[in-house]
């Protein structure tokens, strides 16, 4: 196609720019061939004129179109060229937060410098086990490629991660690690996933240092083989290292620190075990301050350092030999201090007491005088003497610095040799993974000896780049069977012969090194002279004379020749190494102990040092030498591997976040080669389509004839039309130059632009022409309306006229008739009034006349009393005065006797009796006083009381007296209000005569105003009490509310506390597999295995001491019997006799009489009575049925064949009555009895209550404290506690089981002592009854044979458990039983085999049943656990057990579920509740297998069905792709669709239903299934950029309206699954809905209630036009959504956990099935058992 095309106006293309490297601008007019000029608009909308060069006529490179902007894969574009790729990386980079990108066979990832959440275990399991084009670009993704090509092709594989330093190789690296030792699994017992892992701390620390552009940048190169066995398990690793920086040791430049390990140790120097070393701060040492930025942000030095000790424990290296290497660093640390002081040129000394040399030589363990003399001096040898010489101060430096350099070197080398042998396994390695992270392109202002090596390995990597990239476009070429010529691309291997040919760099700088007067300047001439005019890659700068240059594949770098000959040698003062050797620590002589031996292998860095004569020196290899052997080594590795690169991009030099420098970027991408694998795409066919997505994309360029069946023809003929050449037709794909897609993209948008504008016209003339129908529908009828109104209008007038007249008429009337009622009502009511005043006057005189009398009555009376009451005072004072004289006169006669001898006489007689009495009564009166003294304080309180509370009275009483006052002082004014009143009664009087008559007429309207009244009240009543109603609904409403509220948490707990339990038995039973393997479980187990064989020993010795017991009780018991038998024949007799013999004083009560009566119903009472006891017994003891039975046929044939009188006659009833008082004793004691025992149970039931309480509360604090611990240290506690738990419960069980065991013994032979007896005594009692029945007639009797009544059991012999067992569970095949028994068969069998053995009171037959079957299941579901028939078969068939066991458990709440058959067969004699426990367990653990073998059958499935496939037909288009293609899930005849779910979901909806599975658990089930859906689904739609579009996610709604369907039609939607699909329904609907304005925003942050904030965020992130009319989302309006969404108190995770799995609970669902209606078909091979 001609430029014209192309170039035509509003095209857009790209123009060079010194800041931006490349702008964006768009032509306004079109380019003609020939024009010199092309007219172009910038954004901005500036107008410039690009001018074309004539010779060359290059025009600008075109832009992409917006479609393809933002690809996955940069091949994938149309226009291959380097803007588009920086344009590219700049959109995902920067707009899709997207870190990764590919480009063909490479992946491009660019340093976010911010820490993403997409390295989580929930994305290694999204990326494990996919095809690298099905999802986003990740380093997962080319790690999972490579583990899937090793496994596949059997074939070793190497990922290569390069790029400058701080681009993030180090990093990629360590994810890749991480993902292989997440996906794989370790072959032995110890994890060597985690020790591959924790090498890379440890490299990090001693290889590691901030640099002026990365933090953390790695300072050498390592390539790390991770090794595999046969299954494809890690089994260990290998690591090489190249070119440590070993100058780093003693040299940082400014804002650069030293390796991490030396401030690690200054950081931990306060620790005890760092005391001896001497440390400080990183300031006090030289090797260390030199780059004055000691502290790197975010970055704690002491942290790490516990992290470094950790990862060295984790590898084998003991605490001793840290300490020995934490030694060596810090005599490193203290040497670098060591101060040289010169003395003249070429002399120099170290003070004897420099504190940092005696340091240094006491960690060493060397004479400090030997290390100081050779540090300052060095020894000479020729061939026939030694000379010593001192050195200057420079050259001491130099030798310490190289000393400190070369120990360093010895410690990295030996430290990688441990993590070698730590990391390496005895199995055979099978294959391996090599990680290489290794240094990329180098340039900086000053280049030296490391810059060179450097860019040497780039070289020799990029060549090999570039023949791999070569090698695979030929092999698709080839595959395709297209024509093709060679590919002209860069060939490198000039450059690289330049540097290692013979004659070459470094042959010439090894040549150098040899020479004794050897220099950098000499070397430079001979560069000079042998290279500069020989090889065009050679250059010397103009000015300078020692330098050079070399013309790299990325660029040209300038090299100093200053200090390659030094590096190169890498020499050391030989005698220091030899202070160093007699040293008396082990670590360092270990470290030079390879200096005796020939030089190692070539991986190793650091050469052997010293001058030890010419035959070392010559043997000795030079570092470059060294270098260039394990390069090649590592070459020929590579080459033997499939190689995988990532290629690192660092985006600024200010390590902003997810800011892009476009100049650094370019940079770095034509240094890495990324441009270089653009241009070998661009110049084959670089854009590629099958024939099925090309037909599928440009359907719409065809006429409906031209599509044929065979669509290679249709899409052949269709490119012979539009595109005349650049293009080949291969057997599976169409293969197109660059730019041809672009250019049939634009020729699509032209057709779909056109078909839209004739839609849209044909669309509006529809719309204008329904317009004007509509008008002139709406005219007409609108003139019909308005007729009709005015005919309407017309009519009303008329009417109104005639109604008027009317009015008026009637008005007139009215007001005539209102004027005379008016006049008639006045002239009543003024009679009314008037005659009402006149009865009211003659009232008040009545009145005024009879209070007058009232007042003069009570004066009166008052003062009559008060002339009383005088007089009695003054009679009383009179009285008092006359007694009081009488009583003076009385005294002085007692005064004048008391003084006589004569009274003293009388006094003192018996006084001494008195004093006694006198005495003791003091005595008395004391004890009185006391208790009235008591009572007395008492009282005083009382009266306390009392006393205030009158005190209160008084007040009270003193302020109604002064009312009362105030009350008398108005009584004047009263008085003169009531002469006033008695007027004013007069005139009331006369009024009330004349409104009686008014009264009467207001009466009545009074009686009807009191009614509206009352009405009032009691509506004002009601709704007083309506509003209280209101309330206490409100109130209760409140109630209710915090009651479902409070429902609804203990809802949650519980269902938080279920899965916690499940999640724990789910641990429990992973630490049951992983003890299996334990030795520590293993002795476990064999013990447990004593204990039983010890406790069956028991066993067995206890019935052999039983059986001797009772032989022996028998024999002693035997004479007792017949002893006993005798007797009892003769008090029988003599009782008859008693009884025969008639005696007047005691005769039995006549036939008839009250006493007759009374004991005739208490023998019938009694008879009753015995009939229960007999069934009693005959339920208890089976082997007795036949003794009762003919013992009960006996008395019914002697009751039928006498009469009650002749029964009566020997007074038989007298001892009835007797006998049943006794019996009625005999209850009471055994009812107080039981009393005893139910209190008993009752107090051990809340003792056991209160223990469960304990350990409930000392599990919550373990598991509490187990949360607070790492999951390795938390699953040991666990398994601690677990252990000591179960050995507590089996001491408990055991001493229980001891006591039980010898109550039953105890028991057993109380039961064989009485039942001995009892046949005894019946035996007796038969021989005495024999002669009756011998002398009573004999009469024929007709015997029946009655139907057999089934009890539901099965009966079976002791050890058929393992053959029911085998037939039933093991080896049966449940499709069979499924489809022709009744569901649940075998748990039916099972339990009925359970009543057997509860019934015969065997509790060894039941144990052994149950966990016999227990250990059945289990064992089933461990072998065929993938196939969900059986999973489910048994499922169903272990919740109908447990069903079972609570159903026939005899516990009332399932007892009333039953029918009186069903409560007959429930246990009798043993209670397992534990077992319930047991079997609810096993259920929830069968379920979760389910769920795991549904996931398994479902997860392929998913993707393809409810995101590739295309079930709406036309409404998705396939995009263009790159080289890496996206394979189909399924492919062809294959294809997977919703129809093809659902058919998988009916599948198991029906086979869980024909196993009888309880209904709420299928509802479970099918919860848990969508759940798998949604969450797949929604992981990957957030994982695959190209699925993020409008038209997918109307393709995902229509898939989740198919799902709700199905769950309609089988009545499932309240099982929650719709719930369950919810977060896949939002995301859908978030890509459909608008996304432009902040309302849009709003509404989204609404609606998407179920997804996370950076799952909304990743999703508009991601959201791809499929379609040009289709807008991409601005970051604006997703900074927008941000902010609204910041407030979200939620988990900040992007994935939904796939694995998790709901709490499941079993309810309880009664069978309605009787046991003994089932019958055992003949097909289960169980004729061993017999129906009872």
């Amino acid at each position: 196609m001609a430029a014209s095309e192309l170039y035509s106006k509003y095209a857009r293309v790209w123009l060079p720019d010194a800041e931006e490297v490349w702008k964006s601008a768009e032509l306004i007019k079109d380019y003609t061939p020939g024009d010199l000029t092309l007219s172009l608009q910038l954004e901005d909308g500036t107008t410039v004129e690009h001018k074309i060069d004539p010779r060359t006529n290059n025009l600008p490179p075109l832009r992409n179109p917006n479609i393809l902007v933002g690809e996955n894969d940069l091949t994938a574009l149309s226009y291959l060229h380097e803007p588009a790729v920086l344009h590219n990386l700049r959109v995902r980079f920067i707009d899709s937060k997207l870190i990764y990108t590919y480009c063909g066979i490479v992946l491009v990832a660019i340093n976010p410098y911010e820490s993403l959440p997409i390295y989580d275990t929930d994305i290694i399991n999204a990326y494990s086990g996919q095809n690298m084009g099905d999802m986003d670009p990740h380093i997962f993704a080319v790690a999972e490629e490579a583990y899937k090509q090793m496994a596949r092709n059997e074939r070793n594989q190497s990922i290569i991660v390069s790029g400058e330093s701080g681009a993030g190789k180090t990093v990629s690296a360590k994810y890749a690690m991480r993902y292989f030792a997440t996906v794989s699994c370790s072959s032995g017992e110890s994890n060597v996933e985690e020790r591959v892992l924790a090498s890379s701390p440890i490299m990090e620390a001693i290889g590691n240092a901030k640099t002026t552009r990365n933090d953390n940048s790695s300072r050498f190169g390592k390539y790390i083989a991770i090794g595999f066995d046969k299954k494809h398990c890690i089994i260990g690793a290998d690591m090489r290292t190249y070119l440590l920086e070993k100058s780093r040791v003693v040299y940082q430049a400014h804002g650069e620190r030293n390796y991490h390990i030396f401030y690690q140790l200054c950081a931990s120097s306060h620790l005890p075990e760092f005391k001896a070393f001497k440390l400080g701060c990183a300031d006090d040492f030289h090797c260390t301050n030199q780059g004055q930025s000691p502290v790197i942000d975010g970055v704690d030095d002491a942290k790490e350092m516990c992290n470094t000790r950790r990862a060295f424990s984790l590898l084998g290296i003991g605490e001793s030999d840290q300490m020995e290497i934490y030694q060596i660093l810090s005599a490193i640390l203290h040497l670098s201090n060591v101060e040289v002081k010169d003395h003249s040129a070429d002399r120099c000394s170290i003070s004897p007491d420099n504190s940092h040399l005696i340091v240094f030589c006491e960690l060493m363990g060397v004479p400090c005088e030997e290390m100081a003399h050779w540090l300052c001096h060095k020894k000479l040898k020729t061939t026939t003497e030694t000379y010593v010489k001192s050195v200057s101060k420079m050259n001491a430096v130099y030798g310490r610095d190289a000393l400190a350099k070369h120990i360093y070197a010895r410690l990295f080398s030996w430290i990688v040799g441990r993590i070698n042998h730590a990391l390496k396994s005895a199995v055979k390695q099978h294959s391996f993974i090599g990680v290489l992270d290794i240094y990329g392109f180098e340039t900086f202002d000053v280049n030296s000896f490391e810059q060179f090596c450097i860019n040497y390995a780039n070289e020799k990597l990029q060549q090999q780049f570039n023949l791999h990239v070569f090698k695979l476009e030929q092999e698709e070429y080839m595959k395709e069977e297209i024509p093709w010529t060679l590919i002209d691309f860069y060939d490198n291997q000039p450059c690289i012969n330049l540097i290692e040919a013979k004659l070459g760099i470094l042959d010439l700088l090894d040549e150098e090194c040899k020479m004794p007067k050897g220099s950098d300047d000499t070397w430079a001439q001979k560069l000079y002279n042998t290279l500069l005019k020989q090889n065009a890659h050679f250059d010397k700068p103009r000015l300078s004379n020692r330098a050079f240059i070399i013309h790299h594949f990325a660029d040209k770098v300038e090299y100093q020749c200053e200090g390659f000959l030094e590096k190169n040698k890498d020499t050391v003062n030989e005698e220091q190494i030899n202070v160093l050797k007699h040293s008396k620590f082990d670590l360092l002589l270990k470290l030079f102990e390879d200096d005796e031996k020939p030089t190692g292998s070539p991986s190793k860095r650091s050469s052997s040092t010293g001058r030890a004569g010419p035959s070392q020196r010559d043997n000795k290899k030079t570092v470059g030498l060294q270098f260039r052997q394990s390069l090649h080594l590592l070459m020929d590795t590579l080459n033997a591997t499939t190689p995988h690169y990532v290629r690192c991009i660092k985006p600024n030099d200010d390590k902003a976040p997810f800011t892009l420098d476009p100049v650094r970027a370019v940079q770095q991408l034509r240094a890495c080669g990324i441009l270089e694998t653009i241009r070998i795409s661009a110049a084959g066919f670089p854009s590629r389509w099958t024939y099925q997505e090309f037909f599928s994309r440009y359907r719409v360029l065809m006429k409906q004839k031209d599509a044929l069946p065979d669509r290679k023809q249709t899409c052949k003929n269709l490119l012979e039309k539009l595109i005349k050449e650049k293009y080949q037709f291969g057997k599976n794909k169409i293969f197109f130059r660059a730019g041809q897609v672009a250019y049939l993209e634009k020729l699509r948008s032209d057709k779909l632009r056109m078909a839209c504008v004739r839609i849209q016209k044909t669309i509006r003339c529809w719309l204008a022409r329904k317009k004007y129908l509509r008008m002139k529908e709406s005219a007409i009828t609108i003139q019909k309306h308005v007729r009709g109104h005015q005919a309407r209008r017309y009519v009303e007038f008329m009417r109104q006229t005639r109604a008027a007249v009317i009015i008026q008429r009637n008005v007139r009337m009215w007001t005539r008739r209102r004027r005379y009622q008016q006049q008639r009502s006045a002239a009543l009511t003024i009679q009314c009034f008037w005659r009402a005043y006149l009865a009211r006057k003659q009232y008040y005189k009545l009145m005024y006349e009879q209070k007058a009398v009232v007042i003069q009555r009570w004066v009166k009376g008052w003062l009559v009393k008060r002339h009383y009451r005088r007089i009695l005072a003054a009679v009383i004072l009179l009285q008092s005065c006359v007694r009081r004289m009488r009583a003076r006169k009385e005294l002085k006669k007692l005064k004048v006797d008391a003084r006589s001898v004569e009274h003293f006489k009388k006094l003192n007689v018996g006084m001494e009796n008195k004093i006694m009495q006198l005495q003791h009564k003091l005595i008395e009166q004391h004890k009185e006083n006391r208790e009235l003294s008591e009572k007395l304080s008492s009282v005083e309180k009382t009266q306390n009381t009392d006393r205030d509370r009158q005190s209160k009275e008084i007040e009270n009483l003193r302020r109604s007296e002064q009312e009362a006052r105030a009350k008398a002082e108005t009584l004047p004014s009263l008085l003169e209000q009531l002469s006033f009143l008695q007027h004013e009664l007069e005139q009331t009087r006369r009024e009330k005569e004349d409104l009686e008559e008014h009264t009467k007429y207001v009466s009545s309207h009074n009686q009807v105003v009191d009614e509206l009244n009352m009405k009032n009240t009691s509506l004002n009543n009601n709704i007083d009490e309506l509003n209280k109603q209101i309330v206490e609904q409100a109130q209760q409403l409140t109630e209710i509310k915090t009651n479902v509220d409070n429902t609804k948490q203990l809802e949650k707990d519980l269902t938080e506390e279920r899965s916690r339990y499940q999640t724990l038995l789910s641990e429990h039973l992973h630490l049951e597999e992983r003890l299996y393997y334990n030795p520590i479980s293993a002795q476990m187990l064999a013990l447990q295995r004593r204990v039983k064989e010890l406790e069956q020993d028991k066993q067995s010795l206890l019935q052999q001491l039983d059986k001797r017991e009772e032989a022996q009780q028998e024999k002693a018991k035997r004479h007792e019997l017949e002893s006993e038998n005798k007797k009892l024949k003769q008090d029988l007799n003599e009782l008859r006799k008693s009884l025969t013999t008639e005696s007047t004083d005691l005769m039995p009560p006549a036939p008839g009489s009250m006493p007759y009566d009374v004991l005739m119903e208490q023998l019938t009472s009694s008879n009753e009575e015995l009939e229960m006891r007999k069934e009693e017994v005959l339920l208890l003891r089976s082997h007795m049925v036949q003794t009762c039975m003919y013992h009960l046929h006996f008395l019914t044939f002697l009751l039928r064949s006498t009469d009650i009188h002749t029964l009566n006659e020997d007074g038989e009833l007298w001892l009835a009555y007797e006998g049943l008082k006794e019996t009625n004793r005999l209850l009471e004691c055994q009812m107080q009895e039981q009393d005893r025992v139910h209190s008993d149970k009752c107090r051990t039931l809340v003792e056991e209550v209160k223990k469960l309480k304990g350990e409930k509360e000392q599990q919550q604090k373990l598991l509490a404290q187990s949360l607070l611990l790492p999951e390795d240290a938390r699953i040991e506690a666990s398994l601690n506690h677990e252990i000591t738990r179960l050995t507590k419960e089996n001491l408990e069980l055991m001493e229980q089981g001891e006591k039980q065991d010898k109550t039953i013994r105890k028991l057993k032979k109380q039961l064989k002592l009485y039942m001995k007896k009892v046949e005894d005594f019946e035996g007796n009692h038969m021989d005495c009854c024999s002669v009756s029945v011998t002398n009573a007639s004999v009469r024929a009797v007709n015997i029946t044979r009655k139907e057999k009544e089934y009890r539901g059991m099965l009966e079976y012999r002791e050890g058929d458990e393992s053959w029911l067992l085998k037939n039933l569970v093991t080896d049966l095949k449940p499709r069979g039983v499924a489809v022709s028994f009744t569901p649940g068969l075998p748990a039916y069998i099972i339990f009925m085999c359970l009543r057997y053995a509860d019934n015969v009171n065997d509790d060894q037959r039941v144990s052994s049943l149950l966990n016999a079957t227990i250990s059945s299941i289990k064992g089933v579901i461990k072998r065929r656990g993938n196939d969900f028939e059986v999973v489910s078969f048994w499922l169903a068939n272990t919740c109908r057990i447990l069903h079972c066991l609570k159903q026939y458990s005899g516990d009332e709440v399932f007892m009333m579920h039953n029918t009186p058959k069903q409560n007959e067969h429930c246990l009798a004699n043993f209670e397992l509740s534990e077992y319930q426990q047991v079997f609810g367990d096993l259920a929830i653990q069968i379920y979760r297998q389910l769920i795991k073998c549904m996931e398994d059958i479902l997860q392929p499935l998913i993707v393809a069905s409810m995101l590739e496939h295309e079930t709406i037909q036309g409404v998705l288009g396939s995009k263009p792709t790159g080289l890496r293609k996206k394979s189909p899930s399924i492919t062809g005849e294959e294809a997977v669709t919703v129809e093809v779910l659902l058919q998988r979901l009916s599948l198991f909806h029906s086979t869980m239903s024909q196993h009888g599975l309880d209904a709420d658990l299928i509802k479970q089930a099918v919860k848990q299934q969508f759940y798998i859906i949604c969450a797949v689904t929604l992981n990957h739609l957030l994982l695959r950029k190209e699925m993020c579009s409008w038209s997918k996610g109307l393709q995902i709604r229509y898939n989740v309206w198919q799902l709700e369907e199905w769950l309609t039609e089988r009545e499932l939607t309240d099982c929650g699954a719709k719930e369950a699909l919810e977060p896949l329904i939002q995301a859908a609907q978030l890509l459909q809905i608008k996304k432009k304005t902040e309302a849009d925003a709003r509404a989204i942050c609404t609606m998407s209630t179920a997804l996370t904030t950076s799952q909304i965020l990743k999703v508009l992130t991601l959201y791809t036009p499929v379609i040009e009319f289709e807008e991409r989302v601005t970051t604006g309006f997703i900074e927008t959504i941000k902010n609204f969404l910041k407030d979200r108190g939620e988990s900040a995770t992007l994935m939904m956990d796939t694995k998790k799995i709901f709490s499941v609970t079993v309810p309880f669902t009664p069978s309605s099935v009787a046991l003994e209606t089932i019958q055992i078909p003949a097909s289960l091979k169980l004729s061993f058992l017999t129906r009872i």
